[in-house]
């Protein structure tokens, strides 16, 4: 045999085993909002080959609203989206198979313009109060709770109420057309590099409130049907999140292939909104049955079964155990 031909039958046998490698690779299918704030997570998992050196291959399937991703992963089109941990309890509590990874603690708050007398939850009686996510908000429910039971003040009934999307609430309140916003906590970064103060955050509310702060309310769902059929992949996701946490908490540089995905209309914007990401990413481990039964307990009491179904106590397996 010629050195050429050598050299061609090794490459072929080189090309084949890579193909093979490739065919025994998972893929992972995420549906995600096309501008949410976990594509800057993902883009980092791929940029730096953090999927594949943790044995998958993560592939990012944008969608216009909630509803698309949570059609996508229910119809087996997609693997993964991402929703809060009591809208996947109570999935699961209606027989869906769903499983939550932990990804981000980062909730709202309440905020108020920059000159406002508001000092205190109670100073907003009779005037109006924007609320992105409808009435059963949970960092609405939250700071209602914290009202009643801090100050005996009864928020949503002397207050009057304006729902409507995020980007909406951010535009009547940067206009000054309300007396205080309740956001998602990136337009909330938004509004305050943009002049407004926080009033009350979620998190402080929940400290008072008795609850743990420190519960990642947001993550990634995926079905126990597909962990199943590929074995160690919810590890292997976790971990691979957990590189790009460390870099996006420990290195600036990083931030700038994000940019310009992050919609931020100046320096201040952009600061803000990757300091307050920062200061969302939950510490490494498994979410604290007992804390997540104490929280959902809450949210039972305060958004009735609209809120959280059949799931009146928390689901078994709703949480695997991670590394």
């Amino acid at each position: 045999m010629s050195f050429f031909s050598r050299i061609t039958g090794a490459l072929a046998a080189l090309g084949l085993s890579a193909a093979l490698a490739a065919a025994d690779t998972t893929v992972i299918r995420a549906a995600v909002l096309k501008i949410g704030t976990v594509n800057w997570e993902l883009q980092t998992i791929t940029d730096n080959g953090f999927d594949t050196r943790h044995g998958f291959a993560l592939k990012v399937q944008p969608y216009a609203d909630n509803g698309a991703t949570r059609v996508a992963l229910e119809g087996g089109t997609a693997d993964l989206m991402v929703a809060d941990w009591i809208w996947t309890a109570r999935q699961r509590a209606a027989g869906r198979d769903y499983v939550f990874i932990p990804y981000s603690r980062a909730v709202g708050g309440i905020v108020v313009p920059q000159d406002s007398d508001v000092t205190t939850l109670p100073r907003l009686a009779g005037r109006k109060i924007g609320i992105a996510g409808g009435p059963l908000d949970k960092s609405w429910l939250i700071l209602r709770a914290y009202a009643t039971q801090k100050h005996g003040f009864d928020l949503a009934a002397e207050t009057e109420q304006v729902y409507g999307a995020p980007p909406l609430i951010f535009k009547t309140a940067m206009d000054g057309d309300l007396a205080a916003a309740v956001n998602f906590w990136h337009f909330l970064a938004k509004m305050k590099a943009g002049g407004m103060r926080s009033l009350l955050t979620v998190q402080d509310a929940s400290v008072a409130l008795g609850l743990d702060p420190d519960i990642p309310l947001i993550g990634y769902v995926m079905k126990e049907s597909f962990v199943a059929e590929n074995p160690g992949i919810l590890q292997a996701l976790y971990t691979a999140s957990r590189d790009a946490k460390t870099l996006l908490a420990s290195d600036d540089t990083a931030w700038e292939a994000l940019r310009p995905m992050m919609n931020a209309t100046d320096d201040a914007q952009f600061e803000t909104l990757r300091a307050d990401f920062r200061a969302g990413i939950p510490a490494r481990g498994n979410v604290d049955p007992d804390s997540a039964g104490t929280f959902l307990t809450l949210m039972a009491e305060l958004g009735g079964a609209q809120l959280v179904g059949k799931a009146t106590a928390l689901p078994d397996g709703l949480f695997p155990v991670l590394e």
